[in-house]
């Protein structure tokens, strides 16, 4: 029996990606599904795609960057079902400018979502976590969360900040019911550069699409597999992809010079983005 048989999934960004990948699985796994996406039309898509049709599934279009919305969804959820078990904080979106070019408001706008989305989803569910029998907080970073990379400013700030919130919260449930884990993918074949602001605008966002796909070297259903077994094993911080081990271990070494290796690895607006 798949240890998410029975339990209950929340998940942000469910859409695309990791999030549809994560939902696809874990009802195949037979765990029930909350899921939330900005974009209607690809949550429903989403939930059209699920194989086993007896597993109970819920969408709500949401937007994580309201704190009001957010906390509204948890809410409702928790008047029907009383806890959750799993909570995966996914939504994330890209912006690519250097420092000097960034507009305020784009900066603030992927903060929204990549930082604040992230806090709301954490504080308005983990009563529901704490309610159950073994909870599990999974918050997405990024390899952008490792290391710092041009054009990448405001993401790399979001995707730091992700992880230091979640490394602290960590400690801060050691001894309780509730695990939390860092998720740290590299670059995923997913949508969200075909979404992203900023950028050579030259380039359609089917062309972003394309480029980003050949450097990314992992699949959303293999990221979502990655992600169910840390939460099987427990684990606080999960690296997805060879790429996502190669940076760790170059940041780790190489605190300062790391970018002349990073660099080797391809285009850097190209990685770390799930």
């Amino acid at each position: 029996m798949a240890y998410s048989q029975g339990k209950i999934a929340v998940i942000t960004g469910a859409g695309s990606g990791i999030g549809r990948a994560l939902a696809l699985q874990l009802n195949g796994e037979g765990c029930e599904l909350f899921l939330s996406d900005i974009n209607t039309d690809a949550l429903n898509e989403t939930i059209a795609m699920l194989r086993r049709k007896e597993i109970p599934v819920d969408g709500q279009m949401l937007d994580v960057a309201s704190k009001e919305g957010v906390h509204s969804w948890a809410e409702r959820i928790g008047n029907i079902k009383g806890h959750v078990d799993i909570v995966v904080n996914n939504a994330g979106v890209a912006l690519m400018a250097t420092v000097e070019e960034s507009d305020y408001a784009d900066q603030e706008w992927l903060m929204g979502i990549n930082f604040w989305g992230v806090v709301y989803g954490t504080q308005a569910f983990l009563p529901l976590l704490r309610n159950s029998s073994q909870g599990h907080l999974i918050n997405v970073s990024s390899v952008f969360g490792l290391i710092g990379v041009p054009t990448q400013s405001a993401y790399n700030a979001a995707k730091f900040a992700v992880r230091g919130y979640t490394e602290a919260l960590r400690q801060e449930m050691a001894g309780t019911n509730v695990h939390v884990c860092c998720v740290h993918p590299g670059g995923i074949k997913t949508n969200i550069a075909r979404v992203a602001r900023g950028g050579d605008q030259s380039l359609t966002p089917e062309e972003r699409g394309r480029e980003f796909e050949r450097l990314a070297k992992t699949t959303p259903e293999v990221a979502a597999q990655k992600i169910i077994g840390a939460i099987e094993k427990r684990k606080k911080r999960l690296l997805i992809g060879l790429d996502a081990i190669v940076i760790s271990a170059m940041s780790r070494l190489f605190p300062v010079n790391y970018t002349r290796f990073i660099l080797a690895l391809g285009n850097t607006e190209m990685l770390g983005k799930k």
